[in-house]
């Protein structure tokens, strides 16, 4: 089964701060016009230390096949950047009972696009369903 990312799906975009300036499609954004985008991560940990990965879809259109965090994703517009960690953690690996920790925010560059990364972690030891 071949799948697409929404390219009409609309973003915020943000200033170094994470300020708002306004909106963009995923299309605009990951197309070369350099728009800045807020994405969360989550690094998942088990109480012995061990992290869980997944594996990027073939047709994502940003690093298609990769390893990646557990969980990563655009904040949507209209959405803070925790309501939108917890929707993902929730989507990719159907898990709701979870404490995140902020560990750091960065701004990450690619010849095709500028994403300010909103990165955390938390230690879980119940059931993931990716």
């Amino acid at each position: 089964m071949k799948c697409a990312d929404n390219r009409e799906e609309l973003f915020p975009v943000v200033d170094a701060a994470g300020r708002v300036v306004g909106r963009a499609t995923r299309g605009e954004c990951h197309g070369g016009s350099m728009l800045l985008h807020p994405v969360v991560h989550l690094h998942l940990f088990n109480s012995r230390g061990e992290l869980y990965l997944q594996k990027r879809p073939a047709w994502k259109d940003i690093q298609p096949g990769r390893w990646d965090t557990a969980v990563g994703g655009h904040v949507d517009w209209g959405e803070e950047p925790l309501v939108a960690l917890r929707r993902e953690v929730r989507e990719e690996v159907g898990v709701t009972d979870f404490v995140p920790q902020h560990v750091l925010t960065y701004l990450f560059e690619s010849e095709r696009e500028r994403e300010l990364v909103y990165v955390y972690k938390t230690v879980y030891d119940g059931p993931v369903v990716p």
